[in-house]
């Protein structure tokens, strides 16, 4: 008896059912995403909670009335099963629920009365061992339904496309039947046997009072199953992910369903209007700033195999353009190095043989460092690059995880800005999250910074605590403040057609976002950050095939916008984000040229600033100057009497700089010369805009492989004023007004020189080769 006693009670395997199961994703209330089928061909879900009341009834009334009184085996069904199997042709099942699961679980073994002792010695184990309602979830999670389907999850969702919570009655009773003959009560065959046990049923739960009279004919009026349902693909390339890194399990993400199912089809109706332009791919990433929860998950537009459906677009490096702007930006406000406004050279630049050139192929001469933000001008950022440190740039960039940005920074060089560098949607809409919720988390809390700002996103509800860090009193990054400024210059940036009068709405929602566009037209960025979302967009080719209108700003921003506009507005947290007055103070700012007053600006005015931003320099461009009595000329004492001068404050920028500002901007007021009679000492009057210092000129050749001329060209503070040009000691020709002098040189190393009337004379080393030769 010891024996057989301690053979009852280890006679069922650890676990009971070792069956691969499908993976699902549901989203964060519930609602089925998407699944993938089980490792053995089976669409068979993981193991249910509990099962619905009305499939509980129908299962109970059909299979099992006394489930709930008997050991795991009914004396009396058994009895009777037998005694009509030895007397008559027909055969007769006494199983009861406890003992098909056993029989499921032994994979539907023959069926002999050897078989049946079995099943009845592990059934009562079973009913030892496990509650009432966990054998009833059993069955009801591994019970075949027909074909492929097992469980009464998947079949819900197979034949009526709804999850099994959702059964009604007629519905609850057809699957309850299939379990018995899934293999004879197929749907879609048969339908009459089905009819008559569905029908059967319903009328023995009408009889038993389970169900009233209306209840019951609607019922019998109800379709029955046909051929199998596709499941729903709410976010296929989700699931896609969920598959592999959670293989046969049900995730429950948290995905806002309502917000999915709306972006799905804003991606849809955008990529219809791009496939016009043979543009395919389209992915967009949402999450919660705050929690870095994922809230919408878009991997790839509904396009077609041949366009790389199921190329996860969010997890794929691509080059990222100008969309790490905002990063350098906010590094040099943190630094101290600029301020929001600070006037940067936007002029023909060079350096070490690259030359960045803007999207308009136009110079502004100077323009304010949030103005060149807004715009994304190439040129500035490249300089600012350049001032700032490469390496210095790289470094901050590591620390906001972007894992494909792996190469050191050397080989990135200055293209870095640029996009000289690939990341992923995910990497960078982790990155601008990161930063409003270092913003936000400052504002809610003492004045505090978080330690780990950066961290990966997550897209599992019951996901373990994020761990931001212990609190502390610098930023892991960037600072408030600095962070607050960008986001204002971000704010500004031209909304696309259609979202010109954005602020006139009340339902509009203010955004700090940024686009990029990639070399040849081949990646199109829009993201954007409010205090609560932060929106990640890219619209491209999987393939990398480049198309014109592919362009952040085209392509990219009316889809931002798109998802913006069905975006609930967070009353809770506000439209904006808050002033993080504590890293921030008051200072006095040239008003023409953004920089902290000097003693020669006349136009000033107070603005809050970085704290760092009281180490940058005074006005630069702003000086005093001495005029004759008409204010022509300037003059000095070694040409005019000290007491007729005028003393004046006059805003001047460097030659270059003013050769391309002043045509764009009629109220600059150029220095006036000075008096023919008088010295000039130390006054910087031209520069060279082509070629730079030791810059390389190339002789461009025609389509007749014939050499084309070389222009040069100076800016002089008196245009007027008349230059004669050498190559080394040989004069090669003088120009007026427009200084722009077209020469043929041959290869070689020269001395550059430009002399004007005046004798003022300004030198330059250049090289000049041959297009045939190695720059």
């Amino acid at each position: 008896m010891l024996i057989l006693f301690l053979f009852w009670l280890f006679c069922l395997p650890s676990p009971l059912f070792n069956v691969p199961t499908a993976t699902v994703a549901e989203s964060n209330s519930g609602q089925m995403l998407g699944a993938r089928i089980a490792d053995d061909g089976q669409w068979r879900f993981p193991q249910m909670d509990s099962v619905p009341a009305r499939f509980e009834k129908c299962i109970l009334y059909f299979e099992d009335e006394y489930f709930y009184w008997h050991p795991g085996f009914n004396p009396v069904s058994i009895s009777k099963a037998f005694w009509n199997n030895i007397t008559t042709n027909s055969r007769r099942g006494g199983s009861t629920i406890t003992q098909q699961v056993i029989r499921l679980s032994r994979q539907n073994k023959g069926r002999t009365y050897f078989e049946k002792l079995i099943e009845i010695f592990q059934a009562t184990r079973l009913e030892a061992g496990f509650r009432k309602k966990s054998i009833l979830n059993l069955y009801a999670s591994y019970a075949p339904f027909g074909g492929n389907v097992v469980g009464l999850e998947t079949a819900s969702w197979r034949y009526f496309g709804i999850p099994a919570s959702e059964l009604s009655w007629g519905q609850s009773a057809a699957l309850a039947v299939l379990p018995n003959a899934p293999s004879l009560i197929f749907p879609g065959k048969n339908e009459a046997i089905l009819k008559q046990k569905k029908d059967a049923l319903l009328l023995k739960l009408f009889q038993n009072e389970v169900i009233d009279e209306t209840t019951y004919q609607l019922a019998l009026d109800e379709i029955l199953p046909g051929k199998p349902l596709p499941l729903p693909e709410f976010a296929p390339h989700l699931t896609e992910k969920i598959r592999k890194e959670h293989h046969g399990k049900r995730i429950e993400t948290t995905i806002d369903f309502s917000i999915q199912q709306k972006v799905n089809n804003i991606v849809k109706e955008q990529h219809y209007k791009l496939a016009q332009n043979q543009i395919h791919n389209l992915a967009v990433l949402i999450l919660d700033v705050n929690t870095r929860e994922v809230l919408a998950y878009v991997g790839n537009s509904p396009t077609t195999r041949e366009h790389n459906n199921f190329v996860d677009v969010i997890e794929k490096p691509r080059s990222t353009g100008s969309i790490l702007k905002p990063f350098l930006f906010t590094s040099m406000l943190d630094a101290g190095e600029i301020l929001p406004n600070t006037l940067v050279a936007d002029i023909p630049t060079s350096v070490n043989g690259y030359t960045p050139e803007n999207f308009d192929k136009q110079f502004n001469g100077a323009v304010p460092a949030s103005v060149a933000l807004s715009r994304s001008l190439n040129i500035p950022a490249v300089r600012m690059l350049r001032d700032f440190g490469f390496q210095r740039f790289y470094n901050i960039l590591e620390k906001t995880n972007q894992k494909a940005i792996d190469k050191p920074a050397d080989y990135y060089g200055l293209s870095l800005i640029l996009g000289g560098a690939e990341s992923s949607l995910w990497d960078i809409t982790k990155a601008y999250a990161g930063m409003a919720s270092t913003l936000n988390f400052f504002n809610n809390s003492s004045s505090e910074y978080r330690k780990n700002e950066f961290v990966e996103p997550v897209y599992m509800k019951n996901h373990d605590e994020i761990s931001f860090g212990k609190t502390q009193q610098k930023p892991s990054v960037w600072n408030a403040g600095a962070i607050y400024e960008a986001f204002e210059a971000m704010e500004k940036v031209n909304r696309p057609s259609g979202e010109e009068n954005w602020e006139f709405f009340t339902s509009s929602q203010p955004l700090a976002w940024k686009t990029g566009t990639s070399y040849g037209f081949k990646d199109a960025w829009a993201v954007g950050v409010t205090p609560k979302y932060a929106i990640g967009i890219w619209v491209g080719n999987a393939d990398g095939e480049g198309r014109p209108g592919l362009t952040g700003i085209q392509a990219a921003a009316p889809v931002l916008f798109d998802v913006l506009n069905v975006l609930p507005i967070p009353i809770a947290i506000g439209r904006w984000f808050k002033i993080p007055y504590d890293e921030l103070v008051e200072a006095e700012i040239c008003t023409k040229s953004g920089h902290l007053a000097g003693l020669f600006c006349d136009e000033t005015k107070t603005e809050w600033i970085p704290k760092n931003g009281t180490r940058t320099e005074a006005c630069p461009y702003h000086q005093t100057v001495f005029l004759n009595a008409s204010e022509n000329y300037r003059v000095n004492s070694s040409c005019y009497p000290l007491s007729e001068m005028k003393q004046k404050n006059w805003f001047a920028l460097p030659p270059v700089m003013e050769y391309y500002y002043a045509s764009l901007h009629p109220e600059y007021q150029v220095l006036p010369p000075f008096a023919p009679d008088c010295l000039q000492e130390g006054e910087k009057l031209m520069a060279f805009i082509y070629p730079k210092r030791n810059e390389a000129v190339l002789l461009p050749k025609n389509f007749d492989e014939n050499v084309n001329e070389v222009i040069f060209k100076l800016a002089h503070r008196s245009p007027e004023t008349t230059v004669f040009w050498y190559l080394d000691s040989e004069y090669i020709g003088k120009t007026e007004t427009f200084h722009e002098l077209a020469v043929s040189p041959k290869p070689g190393k020269y001395i550059l020189t430009a002399t004007d009337q005046n004798g003022n004379e300004l030198r330059e080393s250049i090289e000049i080769k041959s297009t045939s030769e190695n720059p």
